[in-house]
């Protein structure tokens, strides 16, 4: 993803945790220094620019190590965060069910467990000082083997849920009725699409990864058959290693689908990129077979000066070829929230499994 497209991600991501962007710093470096990630000289250029704009907390657009994090911590003397932590903040903010609440909590963990030495930095500044040398570092080996604890009831809690999942799959397999799984980008519009297809009573929000658990809704068509059709969470660049592996529970819906339909949000110029982490992930997980038809949704955001003003539905056929690498198979134009072309989409899908 182009540098500009990945900072306003960041900036959007800033703003769904609740915070808001006062500036923004780049450095372009052969390599990151591997005690502060960016140079001196710019953590300095930073830490000046504090009096001014008056920010309290830093957040980096990659992936920071534990000591490259305490490090920043220690100079810019505010909080750090990196891309991960804000992912994980606003999936703590999003995990309403018990499931999604596990899986979140468990990537926490895993985050924070390598960073826990930074927690006690304090009594480091005191090292010798009274009661300060032996406490502390027992305490910190407390708080490790605590969290280790922890993770292992986490993991143990997810395994559970998994086979729970797996239970409701087999069932839902016994009826024979064919799966299609939403796929996209975060934000792309799975849910609204989801709704227009099924008449699901799903949560639409305007903003990054607003679901976080599989909700499997029913399509039929005039003759009785039926399709089900799983919305699950939407992907993203640079997402958390230990997010990932964390939500493989949640991820595994996937593994049974027949189809996927990859929502693509066709409006932003982020298209490609995010086009291309889709497909890069289903790649990570080991789905790249599964069979995609691929919608561009939000075409009734589109312009296209010259050709096309005041787009209306009829406008979809002829609306561009995109130009995305790998476009196999079918694509179709369409507007979720106007249920544009929902009604092809729809007839689209009875004909794949069910024959004209």
């Amino acid at each position: 993803m182009p540098l500009n497209e990945s900072l306003r991600e960041l900036s959007r991501l800033i703003r769904t945790a609740g915070g808001s962007v006062v500036g923004t710093s780049i450095q372009r470096r052969q390599k990151p220094d591997p005690a502060t990630y960016i140079g001196i000289g710019k953590l300095e250029e930073i830490a000046k620019a504090r009096k001014a704009s008056k920010y309290n907390m830093v957040v980096f657009d990659e992936p920071l190590s534990p000591s490259q994090q305490l490090n920043i911590e220690n100079i810019l003397e505010v909080k750090v965060l990196d891309r991960s932590a804000l992912i994980l903040d606003i999936f703590a903010s999003r995990a309403h069910t018990r499931e999604a609440s596990l899986q979140v909590e468990l990537a926490q963990h895993e985050y924070l467990l390598p960073r826990l030495r930074g927690q006690w930095q304090h009594l480091e500044r005191t090292e010798g000082a009274i009661g300060t040398r032996g406490p502390g570092e027992t305490q910190l080996e407390t708080d490790r083997r605590l969290i280790g604890s922890r993770i292992s009831r986490l993991k143990q809690q997810i395994e559970n849920v998994r086979k729970q999942r797996t239970q409701q799959r087999s069932r839902r397999n016994r009826y024979g009725m064919p799966s299609i799984a939403l796929i996209g980008y975060t934000n792309a519009g799975k849910s609204s699409l989801l709704r227009s297809l099924a008449g699901a009573d799903v949560l639409i929000a305007d903003a990054p990864f607003a679901t976080l658990d599989p909700v499997t809704r029913r399509i039929g068509s005039q003759n009785g058959e039926s399709i089900l059709v799983t919305d699950t969470v939407g992907f993203m660049q640079k997402l958390p290693t230990q997010l990932i592996s964390a939500f493989r529970a949640t991820l595994e819906e996937l593994t049974n689908a027949d189809l996927f339909l990859h929502v693509v949000d066709s409006e932003t110029t982020a298209m490609k990129s995010q086009y291309e982490t889709v497909l890069d992930t289903l790649g990570q997980l080991g789905l790249s077979d599964v069979p995609i038809i691929t919608v561009l949704n939000k075409a009734d955001l589109l312009v296209y000066e010259g050709i096309i003003t005041n787009i209306a539905e009829n406008d979809l056929d002829r609306l561009p070829i995109p130009h995305l690498d790998n476009l196999d198979g079918d694509y179709y134009y369409i507007s979720a929230t106007e249920n544009w072309g929902i009604a092809e989409l729809r007839d689209r899908l009875i004909r794949e499994f069910f024959g004209a």
